[in-house]
């Protein structure tokens, strides 16, 4: 939406479908981590300018929470909250003890390409408009024929899926009126049993949430917002193209919080221009004493394509350097690990229990459905590979896909592009997310549970 919530690329918090790799310079390792450090290599990174520190696994990890196991690391078992043998899920006749290894859990992401700006930063597919012109109920529609498509598609291969985590991303999903948003939330859980409470998250920008927005989409079914702040400064936010002013950024987390919200994430953007660590923590502490207990701060991303990148080829977009961004990611990490937030992916802080659950789905490797205009997906294919694939990324096309009699999924349908993805890559895949988090990986395990040797 613009660049709100916890990521700065589709390709990891959201969808993930390409990355980057960034040199480590040796003098950048701080030595805390257990494995040994190898000169040059690549590390998975989106986030321009900012550096891991430490060699194995997603940065900042320490000897007190890693351990070295053989030639990988791994977080203590009882860093993560533990989830039960069973839970109890709401169905047909009330409550039914719902047996996990029975079902196959599914991310859901759904996506809502419109906003009211579209800020010189962003590279996701958002398209400005007006609220008048959103056809809501249309598109709505279109979404919900999407999901009975492709949940009967699923379905025809014989497994049983679960609700795991949805995510509404955009765009900008607070402009989505929470009576249409409520009709698919609704039919996802009538479709797909719950396995424990669902996470359900959708980003909001300042400019268009308020206290009555923030109470009607929790009676839509969401249980989670992720508030794209970016900046309290005038002039760093006129920078950022956003629409709101700092005080507004403040009363939009107060209202969300006020309306009932216990779970509140709200991204900050940092490495802007002339910016200083002192200004990014301040910041960061602001937010934070409101009662948040999730933060997302990611360096400021150039993207080809976008107006940033245009002024950035032309050599007229201030840049802040990279010596000034590695400070500021470890002010911010210093800063935030002291009022308790864990430091759990390289641009995520959450409080104990906090974590987003939606976005470590995708960086532990979990099947999800992409839904919406442009929407990414990977879902299990009859031939027992993964296809990952992307919609029509156009709002019209993407309809008119979607209420052609032909069906979806062949060739000029609903997909605007596909790829099989065999267990060989998506084991690359899993190596590469899991190096962006703080608990890393088991490479053996990841390996057997693809069928990979």
């Amino acid at each position: 939406m613009g660049g709100t919530t916890e990521r700065r690329s589709e390709s990891f918090e959201r969808n993930p479908v390409d990355a980057r790799f960034v040199k480590v310079p040796p003098s950048i390792h701080t030595g805390n981590c257990l494995a040994p450090l190898r000169p040059g290599a690549c590390y998975p990174e989106h986030d321009r300018g900012v550096r891991p520190c430490v060699a194995h696994h997603a940065p900042l990890a320490t000897p007190r929470s890693i351990r070295a196991t053989g030639g990988h690391c791994r977080a203590s078992p009882g860093s993560w909250p533990r989830r039960g043998s069973s839970r109890r899920s709401v169905g047909p006749g009330g409550p039914r003890v719902v047996e996990p290894r029975a079902l196959r859990p599914l991310l859901v992401y759904v996506h809502f390409p419109w906003c009211l700006e579209k800020c010189p930063y962003c590279d996701f597919v958002s398209y400005r408009t007006t609220r008048e012109a959103i056809d809501q109920r249309g598109y709505t529609d279109a979404v919900l024929s999407e999901l009975r498509a492709r949940l009967a598609g699923l379905r025809a291969s014989g497994e049983s899926w679960s609700l795991a985590s949805v995510f509404i991303g955009g765009g900008t999903p607070s402009l989505w009126e929470p009576d249409q948003l409520g009709r698919l939330l609704a039919e996802l859980r009538a479709e797909l049993p719950a396995v424990g409470e669902v996470e359900v998250t959708a980003e909001c920008n300042p400019s268009s949430l308020d206290r009555e927005r923030a109470e009607g989409l929790a009676r839509a079914g969401v249980n989670r917002l992720s508030i794209g702040v970016q900046s309290l400064d005038a002039d760093r936010l006129k920078f950022l193209g956003r629409l709101h002013d700092g005080p507004g950024a403040l009363r939009a987390v107060r209202d969300a919080l006020d309306a009932g919200f216990a779970r509140v994430s709200a991204d900050l953007i940092y490495a802007v221009a002339s910016q200083r660590p002192e200004e990014a923590v301040a910041e960061a502490a602001q937010l934070l004493d409101l009662g948040l207990t999730h933060l997302s701060a990611y360096s400021l991303t150039i993207e080809a394509g976008t107006r940033f990148g245009e002024l950035a080829r032309r050599g007229r977009l201030p840049l802040a350097d990279d010596g000034a961004t590695i400070e500021t990611f470890f002010a911010l990490h210093e800063s935030l690990g002291q009022r308790g937030l864990g430091h759990y992916e390289v641009s995520n802080y959450a409080a104990p229990g906090q974590e987003s659950q939606h976005n470590l789905g995708y960086w532990q490797g979990q099947l999800y459905l992409g839904l919406g205009c442009a929407a990414v997906g990977a879902t299990p294919a009859p031939d027992g590979q993964v296809v990952r694939y992307r919609n029509q990324p156009v709002p019209e096309q993407y309809v008119a896909a979607v209420a052609r009699a032909a069906p979806l999924f062949e060739a000029g349908g609903l997909p605007d592009s596909a790829e099989s993805l065999d267990p060989e890559m998506r084991l690359r895949e899993r190596i590469m997310l899991g190096l962006r988090l703080a608990s890393g990986f088991d490479l053996e395990e990841a390996a057997a549970s693809l069928g990979v040797d």
